[in-house]
Formats: C-alpha cells, structure tokens, sequence
C-alpha cells in the first residue's frame, strides 16, 4: 500500500524529502510514480515497513487529486490485481468482483490500467524497484 498526496508539498509532511530526490520528483509529479521515502511521525506504524519507509504518490489523475484535495488529508492506495496479475480497466469489473465487499466504486470510466514505476529515493542515489508506465530517462540521466 501506498498514499497519495496532493502535491509535493503535502509529501514533506509525511515522508523526509533529500535534495536529490526533490530535484528527481520536481520533474515527475504528477505522474506514474511511487516514490519510496523515509516516513516522519504523521505515518500511522501500521502503514510503515521495517524499514519506516513508506511508499508515495502523486497520480495524474483528476479523480484522485480532486478526493485527496476535498479530504484535506492523503488517501490510502493499493493496486487491485487479478489473479493472473494484470490490473483491472473497467470499474463494472472491479464492482462485481469486490463490490459487496466495499463501499463505493467510482466509475471514472475505462482506462488503460498500468503498473507506476517504483523508485526508491531512501538511500544516496535513485533505486527503481519496478519498471511500469511513467518515463524513466530522468533518472539515469540525473546519475
């Protein structure tokens, strides 16, 4: 699991922010990217690894900013996988799968569902965990 935030700003309240990676998510936010990040206090335990980090993201969508802008606080995120590990692009699909189970599905309408790249800024240089939809170039080039 992850969370989203509003903007980078929002970001600082919840994870620890080096330069580099500043620089790095300045360039990539908003967009298909997870940033793994040390986590401050604000981070309930449960949602932190061993580690105390904790996974950010900032979507290039408009559903998701305008929730986490009416909420005034980040939403918690997590990829819904089918068994074969491909993502749902239909809401119709994830409403008669886990619908009695949740409380509301938005229908945003059919998307092209993809994996975020997952980068690791924790450590002194950039880590990418996971090659998914979102550019990459950037951060080799800023090596």
């Amino acid at each position: 699991m992850s969370i989203i935030c509003a903007d980078l700003k929002e970001i600082s309240k919840y994870a620890f922010v080096p330069n580099y990676a500043y620089r790095i998510m300045r360039h990539l936010v908003p967009g298909a990217y997870t940033f793994i990040l040390q986590a401050t206090k604000l981070v309930p335990k449960i949602m932190l690894t061993n580690q105390k980090s904790i996974g950010i993201r900032v979507p290039d969508n408009a559903i998701s900013q305008a929730l986490v802008r009416e909420l005034e606080h980040p939403i918690i995120t997590t990829s819904v996988t089918k068994p074969d590990e491909s993502l749902y692009n239909h809401p119709e699909e994830i409403d008669q799968m886990y619908g009695k189970a949740l409380n509301l599905v938005i229908d945003g309408g059919s998307i092209v569902a993809e994996h975020s790249s997952i980068i690791d800024l924790t450590g002194d240089e950039p880590v990418v965990i996971r090659k998914g939809k979102g550019d990459l170039s950037f951060i080799s080039e800023e090596k």
